[in-house]
């Protein structure tokens, strides 16, 4: 490594004396040497550059420092920024952070190719960086494998803007001295022409040009010299990954031959749409696209000819043909259940899906393998896709680039990429909306936050008022200054309000759920305690609607609208607030179903945390309806007996479960704030009764046989609870509960044996949920594993001789078991085959509850009509319309 003399070094420690203090060579590139440095005001390490003396004699200390302080705002997660400049005893210095990580070259040039997934993932957060500085008109100049650092896996890219500032700086004078900006390997031809002109389409080709080292191991245009290297860029022929490398994808090796072009005006309009390129399966580019129309093939002839003369008069042919054809007819278009079977949507509450923003892809939740996991469905595609490390999420929401995911996971607001890369955290929190202003927004405890969408300081915006259990904020408008954001105000009323990003001033707007400002100009939601989509005329720059809301659609569960007028929606009126309608059945040992009460049926509203429990004698049963009034706790007497109400209190209560040796039944309830656990008897006689009230939220509810204990497992909504603890309480004995498994997995579903002994549950401690027994109380005493291939929600038969559980495909699994001095159990057996028409209980996979005769189940579908019987299909469950602005227009007219 060459050494600095100790001439210079004494003079540049001189000259920065009390301000760094200079360590060491790092390195040396074409424009700078490196230095590790001390900042000796924060106390810490610094890499500081200083140009190369024949450039800074070109380009001039005053002129280069004006033009680096443009640099000096460039904020950004994949950008390393810039600390410090000045000039120092004729030294031109730049001070940026000390990145301990190697750089891509050094990777590079260890692994000589790598992963797909990862130089897609690398390369998708560099054109991140890359578009962040073009919107601001900064362009790089020398992206390169050597300028882009490895930082905790993530990549920075490095000495942004120092190309610009050079160039700017040092202006012709540069190119008459010989000197140039930019490493030959990566040099658009413009660059390597020596055009002065030089925009984004520059960076994007030398990012194509670095993806495509990263896949094949050799940059596009390799030669032994520059001149050579230069001669191939600027007359080459085309290249191909694929033909190098046959893993690579057709859309990759389509996307790096278009950012590759010759001319500038042929490649991406931006970095953001090379890295959506990446990301499109569906993408080509070139000889591998589809046939063009005949207009493009005569452009693409006059092209070859004569281009700029031939191009302007088709272009002026094109205005006339297009000012005198008529206006195209977009006809609404719907259609039923798109999706091929075993791949629907298996969560159709508020938060189970979203369009993108450009209404190409849906994303939405299903179970895969046990898990509630998010997939994706491109509509130019058949087969939706599983999105990777997305299990157990929920609120998914597409970038508005569409190249990014924001979901919720365990309480934590995370976002990924789709072409590969790592997962971000961006902050705790739920529901995420993300802003076209280039931020997250979230609800927290308090009321809402924001952050910005590649991860930052966290902002909180609102506070919860008296009365207010929750407020989210639902879309975010075009001008990045106002949202929309609905707070719950009492029972199952919800108040949508428009929201001042600046004076973070509120102003009530109408009753209604689910606000979205359309690209029609409209506001759509839903109404408050109905299945009715509402329209009406919105003014952005008033925050006012324009006349009054109409109903345009009945019967629309949750929904999701795109800006190009593609509607997507559940039926049964989700949205609304009622959700699908039910009815209970039981189901025998071999899957015949049978209605509990033909004539009855009742709404699971949109919480898709759905319980149902037998009491001890088998003739009631306790469950949660969703009413005109909310969520409540009710009782059914069985088959066809009476249904009375039992909770009347606003908020939500949930999880009921009956009290062993009584009539009580013990339920959850957020009427004080956060769900607590509260038992009344089932008649009705006396009021609610607090049993435990704990700081965090209660998930889940159960009781011993014995009665003498209750299992609650915490919420996942905030980091302290996100690995759902289970655990044990004694009323009137303990004065707080005891952790019982609480450990770094997750568990669920704890079961207590008839007898008292054994206690079962499911864990992912091996990665996946498997059902696990141990003894009680003394669960430290030993462990044995039921399941085999997966399971969760175990439920002992009242004989104690057989554990129920289901698989992770939704089977009905039943194992004999056996227990003296230790436990048995022998090879679990497959019952039944799930419906798909059998409703969902989200964590708990299909809830059901055991009769106590041991030969049947209590389970819900929502399949209404002639269950067990042959009365045709079902009506849809979701449904895609095409071209929905148009109705629209025509039901709520200008």
């Amino acid at each position: 490594m060459p050494k600095m003399t100790a001439a210079p070094m004494e003079r540049l420690n001189a000259a920065l004396e009390g301000r760094y203090t200079i360590e060491r060579e790092l390195g040396q590139g074409g424009m700078a040497t490196v230095y590790l440095a001390r900042d000796l005001k924060h106390n810490r390490n610094v890499a500081l550059k200083v140009l190369k003396p024949e450039l800074a004699a070109v380009v001039g200390a005053e002129r280069f420092l004006a033009e680096i302080e443009t640099t000096a705002n460039l904020q950004h997660p994949h950008i390393l920024p810039l600390f410090d400049s000045g000039e120092a005893d004729g030294f031109l210095f730049y001070v940026m952070p000390y990145v301990q990580g190697e750089t891509l070259a050094d990777k590079i040039a260890r692994e000589k190719q790598l992963p797909v997934d990862e130089a897609l993932g690398i390369a998708t957060s560099v054109a991140s960086a890359l578009q962040h500085a073009h919107d601001r008109g900064i362009i790089h100049r020398d992206i390169k494998p050597g300028n882009i650092l490895l930082q905790d896996g993530q990549p920075v890219v490095g000495d942004f803007g120092i190309a610009l500032a050079v160039g700017g700086a040092g202006g012709a004078r540069l190119t008459e001295t010989g000197l140039s900006v930019g490493t030959p390997y990566y040099m658009s031809p413009e660059q390597a022409t020596g055009d002065q002109v030089v925009g984004p389409a520059s960076d994007t080709y030398a990012l194509a040009c670095v993806l495509y080292e990263m896949l094949t191991g050799e940059p596009p245009y390799p030669g032994n010299t520059a001149q050579a290297v230069l001669g191939k860029i600027i007359q080459g022929l085309p290249v191909s990954a694929t033909a190098v490398r046959r893993s690579v994808p057709p859309n990759v090796d389509a996307a790096i031959r278009k950012a590759l072009e010759k001319l500038p005006a042929d490649r991406f309009t931006g970095a953001h749409s090379f890295a959506k390129a990446l990301a499109d399966q569906a993408f080509r580019h070139g000889d591998d696209a589809a046939p063009a129309p005949a207009a493009t093939k005569r452009l693409r002839r006059a092209a070859t000819a004569g281009w700029a003369t031939a191009a302007a008069a088709v272009a002026a042919l094109a205005m006339v043909s297009t000012r005198e054809a008529p206006e195209p007819v977009r006809r609404v278009e719907r259609f039923a259940v798109p999706f091929l079977e075993g791949q629907e949507p298996t969560d159709l509450s508020p938060g189970g899906f979203e369009l993108s923003p450009d209404g190409s892809m849906l994303v939405y939740r299903r179970l895969v393998e046990g898990e509630p996991t998010l997939l994706v469905r491109r509509w130019d595609d058949l087969t939706a896709t599983p999105v990777r490390e997305t299990a157990n999420s929920f609120d998914p929401e597409v970038s508005p680039d569409g190249l990014e995911l924001v979901f919720e996971q365990e309480g934590q607001i995370r976002v990924l990429a789709f072409a590969g890369g790592p997962v971000r955290t961006l902050m705790e929190g739920t529901i995420p909306e993300w802003g076209e202003d280039g931020f997250v927004y979230a609800t927290v405890d308090s009321g809402t936050a924001r952050v910005p969408a590649q991860g930052g300081l966290v902002e909180n915006l609102t506070r919860l008022a008296e009365g207010e259990s929750i407020q989210i904020i639902y879309d975010v408008l075009p001008d990045g200054r106002t949202a929309f954001l609905m707070a719950n105000i009492g029972g199952n009323r919800w108040e949508i309000r428009t929201l001042d990003l600046e004076s973070l001033e509120m102003t009530p707007l109408v009753d209604g759920q689910g606000p979205v400002y359309t690209s029609s100009g409209h506001l759509l939601y839903s109404s408050d305690g109905g299945g009715a989509l509402m329209a009406v005329r919105f003014d952005p720059s008033r925050r006012e609607m324009m006349g009054t809301p109409t109903a345009v659609l009945d019967g629309v569960g949750y929904w999701s609208v795109a800006d190009d007028g593609k509607l997507f929606h559940a039926t049964g009126g989700a949205a609304g607030g009622q959700g699908p309608t039910l009815q209970l059945v039981w189901v025998g040992r071999t899957g015949q179903a049978t209605p509990v009460d033909a004539a009855w049926t009742f709404s699971r509203g949109t919480d898709p945390n759905l319980r149902w429990d037998l009491s001890p004698d088998g003739t009631m049963a306790a469950l949660r309806i969703f009413g005109s009034e909310g969520y409540d706790i009710w009782v059914k007497r069985l088959d066809a007996g009476p249904l009375s109400r039992l909770t009347f209190a606003e908020g939500m209560d949930k999880m009921p479960t009956w009290a062993p040796g009584t009539r009580d039944v013990v339920f959850l309830s957020d009427r004080n704030g956060n769900h607590d656990v509260w038992r009344r008897p089932a008649d009705g006689t006396r009021e609610p009764e607090l049993v435990l009230d704990l700081e965090q939220d209660i998930a889940t509810v159960d009781w011993s046989p014995d009665g003498e204990w209750i299992f609650v497992r915490t919420s996942a909504g905030t980091a302290v609870t996100a690995q759902r603890n289970i655990l044990a309480y004694r009323p009137g004995t303990d004065e707080e509960p005891v952790p019982l498994f609480a450990g770094s997995y997750r568990e669920l579903n704890p079961a207590v044996s008839p007898d008292g002994r054994w206690i079962a549950y499911a864990s992912d401690e091996t990665g996946r949920y498997e059902i696990y027994v141990r003894p009680f109380p003394d669960v430290g005493a030993g462990r044995w594993q039921v399941s085999i291939n997966g399971g969760r929600n175990p439920q002992w038969a009242h004989s104690g001789r057989e554990l129920f559980f289901q698989s992770p495909t939704l089977q009905m699994m039943g194992a004999e078991v056996s227990s003296g001095a230790t436990f048995e159990s022998a090879a679990p057996e497959v019952l039944f085959e799930a419906s798909p028409q059998w409703e969902d209980g989200n964590l708990n996979g299909l809830y059901y509850d055991v009769h106590p005769d041991g030969q049947r189940f209590l389970l819900a579908t929502s399949a209404i009509a002639g269950v067990g019987e042959d009365d045709g299909p079902a009506p849809p469950s979701v449904v895609l319309v095409s071209n929905f602005f148009e109705e629209l227009r025509a039901r709520v007219p200008d």
